[in-house]
């Protein structure tokens, strides 16, 4: 199948797919006689996986880690669990400081009197 029927199924754009072949987190597909590229199933659904693992957050270079362990049907499965972990924790650690600062612009904003006076209290750490 060509590229706009692989982003149809995965869900993913063609402009997308080109960029995850560029960035080799695809690997290369082949291509026909007049240059197309050629996806299979499997094509479609790493799309799949990428997409998800995107959906989650994870970045490039861990969706990378995780095909390479998803490729690999020897690798323990402790390896993906691991990496799953540390995304976990960069994941709460967002949450903690994104809370932070919603706490500081709720001072603000409680401080704030949000009337016509040019006066207005200043951001707080």
């Amino acid at each position: 199948m060509r590229i706009n029927d692989a982003g149809r199924l995965s869900g993913v754009p063609p402009k997308l797919i080109r960029y995850y072949e560029n960035q080799r987190l695809l690997r290369p597909v082949r291509r026909d006689t007049n240059g197309y590229r050629i996806f299979d199933e499997n094509d479609v659904h790493e799309l799949r996986f990428i997409k998800q693992a995107r959906h989650l957050g994870f970045p490039l270079k861990q969706i990378d880690e995780l095909l390479n362990l998803w490729r690999n049907k020897r690798r323990p499965s402790r390896k993906v669990r691991e990496l799953a972990e540390r995304h976990r924790q960069a994941v709460i650690n967002r949450i903690e400081l994104h809370r932070s600062i919603v706490d500081v612009l709720s001072q603000l904003i409680k401080a704030c009197k949000g009337d016509g006076d040019p006066i207005a209290p200043y951001l707080m750490s």
